[in-house]
């Protein structure tokens, strides 16, 4: 693969190219970042704040939401907020549009697709055991395979549009919906490919690694299928990190889906740990703030039912219409809300990796005009 990046900056439009006003992207890259002053060891000057080497250099640019350099999970974190913030006329309209659509379209699936745990007796055969199993896998499958793809199908749209308003944030220019829409239209369906290829082959692969022990059967099928289970969760895990950055480079550099696959992987080289502990810092951060933010609409969703907690799987209260739609009307708030941070970390992410690897921050110095 020819390792240089595609021909437009982060967000630019191909006529951005025609003005010089983005960077240029060439096989002579700049070199990988400063290195350190003569004289840095025993008996050098002593340090002064600044730098990136603490002797005085001046503070990086930031003509957007973060600065020119190696960023932290902080930085991540606090430049989603602040886009969602500055942009929030073309950022919200998205993530309420798309939450929104997204809530309808679970409520009714929820509400007649519902999966119910399986009942066994006390003395059931090893056999039955297995047949109830495989029952509630099909039933689980029935029920959130419909629900995975609308949530991957929102997450795409989402997640094209809020790449393009953050490749505009991180250089401080503006940027309106109909732009956003007009430049992240013709990578949809790449997109859309590639984001169920990454769950399918994830799924394929813990189905043919359990196969052995479900064949089998008995104790020691379950064990069998356990360890493969897991095998297969394992390696999933670490292709899902290492292809993690191919969605941005797939939307900046025009990529096609092999290509910022492999682009994904070159990146994540060396940073895999880094790269993961930032994802799923990231995920728990949105996990515990969603739950905080459903919480009232979980006390309003019982208090209007009026049946009590410890009585909800017996009255089969969670399937009811009052209920999903409170619960609905939660997800929108806590999705609008969610939706640009989650982007955001994964664009920044590809963003930091490559200031680190290839000095993207020079470039985007460059194209911002300092």
């Amino acid at each position: 693969m020819n390792d240089t990046p595609g021909r437009n900056a982060p967000g630019s439009s191909p006529s951005d190219d025609q003005d010089g006003s983005a960077p240029r992207w060439s096989a002579d890259r700049p070199p990988a970042g400063p290195t350190p002053p003569p004289g840095h060891g025993w008996g050098a000057p002593p340090p002064y704040p600044g730098g990136p080497y603490g002797y005085g250099a001046p503070p990086a640019a930031r003509p957007g939401v973060i600065p020119l350099r190696p960023l932290t999970v902080g930085e991540m974190l606090e430049a989603s907020i602040t886009t969602l913030r500055r942009y929030w006329r073309v950022v919200l309209p998205v993530t309420v549009s798309v939450s929104v659509f997204t809530q309808a379209a679970l409520v009714p699936i929820q509400r007649h697709l519902g999966v119910g745990q399986p009942v066994l007796h006390p003395d059931a055969s090893p056999a039955e055991q297995m047949d109830a199993a495989s029952e509630y896998l099909r039933s689980a499958f029935v029920s959130y395979a419909p629900s995975m793809l609308i949530s991957i199908a929102a997450g795409v749209f989402t997640a094209a549009m809020l790449t393009v308003v953050l490749s505009r944030a991180v250089l401080g220019r503006p940027v309106t919906l109909g732009e956003a829409w007009r430049e992240a239209s013709p990578r949809l369906p790449a997109l859309l490919l590639l984001s169920l290829a990454l769950p399918v082959g994830a799924a394929a692969l813990s189905l043919v690694a359990m196969a052995p022990g479900l064949l089998l059967g008995g104790a020691g099928g379950v064990l069998l299928a356990f360890l493969g289970g897991t095998g297969a969760f394992l390696v999933s895990t670490w292709l899902l990190i290492r292809f993690s950055l191919a969605s941005p480079a797939l939307m900046l550099e025009r990529q096609g889906i092999v290509a910022a696959l492999k682009r994904s992987a070159k990146l994540v080289r060396g940073a895999w740990w880094r790269v993961f502990g930032i994802t799923l810092l990231t995920q728990l951060l949105i996990v515990l703030f969603t739950v905080l933010l459903t919480i009232p609409f979980t006390a309003v969703a019982f208090s209007i039912g009026g049946v009590d907690v410890t009585d909800l799987a017996a009255s089969g209260f969670e399937k009811s219409w009052t209920y999903l739609i409170v619960m609905g009307i939660g997800g929108v708030v806590a999705g609008a809300l969610t939706y640009p941070v989650a982007a955001g970390v994964t664009v920044l992410l590809y963003v930091d990796q490559r200031i680190r690897r290839e000095a993207l921050d020079l470039e985007l110095s460059k194209a911002a005009g300092l």
